[in-house]
């Protein structure tokens, strides 16, 4: 009987020190990836050995943090921001899908996270306190309730400068308190909500749309810049990988997505055939085709319908920029960013993809990979004070356009 206690203990020991060989081993083989294998090793890794999600408490322990610091101005003084309200760690060498809304179109987030596959960073806009308490309400409950924003989703927070964000109380949340499930979050957020153009917030705030993207894309190696109401096509995420993955050609490439808008009363297209059989027959149309033809037109979108199917990812054609081109496209290295001065509407993309052009960037149209904007995009009428802005911008672009060529004297290139 001794003698079979003393063998049961003698293998539980002995069962127990390699468990902890196998352990340590792992953390060994872990260091030494990076120096010795390389970035294809420590993927496979990954894949049999995941980091451990990040807890709802670290989460919320960094909301917390990023609210407590009280913001940070931006180079005007108009605007007070806060990043990290949620963090996401990502691969270097990783493509984040960057875009910003207000806080009533952050209902458009749930359909994002289900074609995109990767690490997505938004920018939100508050324009009163009350907006910048639901905002933070918001993210406490999203943060709580939906695994994969907790995963995948940094979440940034603007608001005028005149206002503060604050932790919020754990009785404040109210309605959202009960909320038990990541669909019921975005169910309640439907129906408090207002979704609609960003920058329509009918108040004197300006939507700083220029200094959201640069927030959302920040840090970030390659970004994808689009809209918060665009759907990206299925598989646009992995396909942009595995070009990443398979060549380092890209620097100095800006690759453009295709971008279209469909009926609201359509689902969304999930591949290229899809999308081609609805742009036939007039439910889908490139992007701002009612609104401004000459910004999306240089992307050939004939030529872009009639490519033969392909099965990878990969450029299609080289397209020179011309002004008033305003393309949706990934890029890494050094980006320039988007001009903080354009706010509202007008000239803010234009102004950036231009500076782009300047800076020695190609463009080059991908094969299959689309992105959709939902509804048709129509001419608006202005407020009196938006259409003032309207047009300040464009005088600031003509300004923007002089500067660029004092930036870049050596380049042979003009907008």
């Amino acid at each position: 009987m001794q003698m079979s206690y003393a063998i049961r203990c003698a293998f539980y020991q002995l069962l127990l020190a390699a468990l902890m060989l196998v352990a340590m081993l792992q953390l060994l083989y872990l260091s030494l990836l990076s120096g010795l294998h390389g970035q294809e090793e420590q993927d496979q890794y990954f894949e049999f050995f995941p980091p451990s999600p990040r807890s709802v408490d670290q989460v919320k322990a960094q909301l917390r943090t990023a609210l407590a610091s009280g913001g940070v101005l931006d180079a005007s003084g108009d605007y007070r921001v806060y990043r990290g309200l949620l963090k996401t760690t990502m691969d270097p060498n990783d493509v984040i899908l960057a875009t910003h809304a207000s806080v009533d179109n952050l209902l458009h987030l749930s359909g994002l996270l289900e074609r995109w596959e990767g690490p997505l960073s938004v920018s939100v806009f508050a324009a009163t306190k009350e907006e910048a308490q639901l905002a933070t309400v918001l993210a406490y409950a999203l943060s709580s309730h939906c695994p994969d924003m907790r995963a995948r989703v940094a979440m940034h927070l603007v608001c005028p400068s005149r206002y503060e964000a604050s932790v919020p109380d754990p009785r404040e949340p109210g309605e959202f308190a009960l909320l038990r499930s990541c669909q019921e979050v975005f169910d309640k957020l439907a129906r408090v909500a207002q979704p609609g153009i960003n920058y329509a917030l009918g108040t004197n705030v300006s939507y700083p749309n220029n200094l959201l993207r640069n927030l959302a894309r920040e840090g970030a190696n390659y970004a994808l810049v689009i809209d918060v109401d665009m759907v990206p096509s299925e598989g646009l995420w992995r396909g942009l990988r595995e070009m990443l993955d398979q060549s380092n050609q890209w620097g100095g490439t800006a690759l453009v997505v295709p971008a279209f808008e469909i009926r609201r009363a359509r689902r969304m297209p999930m591949n290229k055939n899809e999308l081609v059989q609805l742009y036939q027959v007039g439910e889908v149309r490139p992007f701002y085709y009612g609104l401004c033809t000459p910004c999306q037109a240089p992307t050939n979108y004939s030529r872009w319908v009639n490519l033969p199917e392909e099965s990878l990812l990969r450029p299609a054609y080289v397209v020179p920029w011309q002004d008033p081109w305003e393309p949706f496209y990934m890029a890494g290295g050094k980006v320039p960013t988007f001009d903080e001065r354009f706010r509202q509407y007008g000239f803010n993309r234009i102004s950036q993809a231009c500076e782009l052009h300047m800076a020695g960037f190609d463009f080059e149209v991908l094969n299959e990979g689309f992105l959709v904007h939902k509804g048709f995009k129509e001419a608006l009428k202005f407020h009196p004070q938006k259409e003032a802005e309207n047009q300040h911008n464009k005088i600031l672009y003509r300004q923007f356009k002089q500067e660029l060529k004092a930036k870049y004297p050596n380049s042979p290139r003009r907008c």
